[in-house]
């Protein structure tokens, strides 16, 4: 994946000056920008109807927990789809420098032939009979047998230039078949996932205030009061940007499959703090969590990446105190919460 232009790292933002109805109002305007995928046999069941206000946010917060998980089986094969391409390409590559080998040879070739048979004066017969000598003949003659010799290698390459470009097409064939398919998967599941977002979104704003609140904590868990930035100091400048970029996107909308620089979903807030300190990382949290080396909950050090539920949907970046920055859920913002927050699954350190 190709690394993108370094963002420039904003202001810090206060959370205290932004209320939850200020961020879902902020939420809701960006949200219907943008769709992601889902097979129509993963969609998410819309729950039963609830008994009471509590089981009213729990539903929901299972429902946003579930759209999670898509989104992010979405983000990972949009970036499958990238590598796919990528192999197609590399595969073509190769086909044009075998064409390019075989075209050099076929004319290496046709130069031995015409030396060896269009008046050269070197064919058997005339050997013998204009030689001076036996010397001369015996000279002649094996010049006569070097050439047959090279003429032979050089049809042996070029039969094995033009198999090795037969196969290289085929692959090249395969691999860009391949990939367009994936392509079309991704793009089909769009519509699908669309409707998703839209029947989850209803259903938030049929609940009260206090119960999307309830709904939000549930999901995302609850958010703390930010720390100040002398109070964050990582053990590497590159750890130290990430936080940095992150901590300064507090408030941002969450999306879904956004990546900056102005919405995110949790990946995507991931892959952009750590594109500003020059480290690319692929927009999938399942991904994220399979780089650098894994780190023992009791060593956590600012900069780690933390990862959350099986199957992994959700990653932030740890900030210390036992806190992380996230793109959190539906209806919350880019916020800082609890590293203990339900689901903890593992944590990876990305730089030295």
């Amino acid at each position: 994946m190709a690394t993108e232009p370094r963002p420039t790292p904003r202001p810090r933002s206060s959370t205290g000056q932004i209320t939850r109805k200020c961020r879902r109002g902020l939420l809701l305007t960006a949200i219907g920008a943008f769709a992601v995928s889902l097979t129509p046999s993963a969609a998410v069941a819309a729950p039963s109807a609830p008994g009471s206000a509590d089981e009213a946010a729990a539903l929901v917060a299972d429902r946003g927990h579930q759209l999670e998980v898509l989104t992010e089986d979405y983000n990972e094969a949009r970036e499958q789809v990238q590598v796919q391409q990528q192999a197609a390409a590399a595969a073509e590559a190769v086909v044009a420098d075998s064409d390019a080998q075989v075209a050099k040879l076929e004319q290496q070739l046709a130069g031995v032939a015409q030396s060896a048979y269009a008046g050269q004066g070197l064919g058997s017969l005339q050997a013998f009979m204009t030689s001076s000598s036996p010397e001369d003949v015996l000279d002649r003659m094996s010049t006569l047998e070097l050439i047959a010799q090279h003429h032979n290698e050089v049809i042996n390459q070029v039969a094995s230039a033009q198999a090795a470009a037969d196969e290289a097409r085929v692959a090249a064939e395969a691999a860009a078949t391949q990939a367009q398919q994936q392509l079309d998967a991704v793009a089909d599941k769009q519509t699908a996932m669309q409707s998703e977002i839209a029947g989850y979104r209803s259903q938030y704003e049929t609940l009260s205030a206090a119960e999307q609140e309830q709904a939000d904590v549930l999901h995302g868990g609850a958010a703390l009061d930010a720390p100040a930035a002398a109070e964050v100091v990582a053990t590497s400048e590159a750890a130290q940007t990430a936080v940095d970029t992150a901590m300064a996107q507090l408030g941002d909308p969450y999306v879904w499959a956004a990546a900056g620089p102005d919405a995110f979903d949790c990946s995507g807030l991931v892959q952009y703090a750590y594109a500003a300190a020059g480290i690319a990382l692929p927009h999938s949290s399942v991904m994220q969590a399979g780089m650098g080396r894994p780190v023992p909950r009791a060593d956590l050090q600012p900069g780690d990446l933390v990862y959350y539920y099986s199957p992994i949907s959700h990653i932030g970046i740890y900030i210390g105190g036992g806190k992380f920055v996230h793109a959190t859920t539906f209806g919350s913002p880019v916020e800082v919460g609890s590293v203990d927050m339900a689901g903890y699954a593992g944590a990876r350190r990305i730089t030295a």
